[in-house]
């Protein structure tokens, strides 16, 4: 049975270069840096099962490379998405707009029946 088993959020920005896919790729890192998957070693799961929801917040988001920020995780099957989020912050420069993207990382994993313990 699939089970949720982590659900990490991170923040990332561009400061200078309007890049929503630099911002977005930021965002996936700062999630990434809150989790250790030791559950993988501990159960003797393979890393590469899991299944990866990305979801990515920006006020553009059909600016930012799906693909690319998807690979950018180390382990599973990835399903990326972009929705409305996330801030864009005017600067002190015309061209020099501050670009945030949100990111919510879910992965999922079938973990063995023998290791779920009965809630009833």
């Amino acid at each position: 049975m699939k089970r949720r088993i982590i659900l990490e959020m991170g923040m990332g920005n561009d400061l200078h270069g309007e890049d929503y896919t630099k911002a977005a790729l930021r965002a996936v890192q700062d999630a990434l840096h809150h989790s250790s998957l030791s559950l993988f070693r501990s159960l003797d799961i393979p890393a590469a099962s899991m299944e990866i929801d990305l979801t990515l917040g920006a006020t553009r988001p059909e600016r930012i490379d799906l693909d690319k920020v998807a690979a950018s995780l180390p382990f599973g099957t990835v399903r990326a998405s972009a929705v409305a989020g996330g801030l864009d912050h005017p600067a002190e420069g015309p061209h020099d707009r501050v670009v945030v993207v949100t990111a919510a990382i879910a992965a999922w994993v079938d973990i063995p029946e023998h290791l779920i313990q009965s809630s009833g």
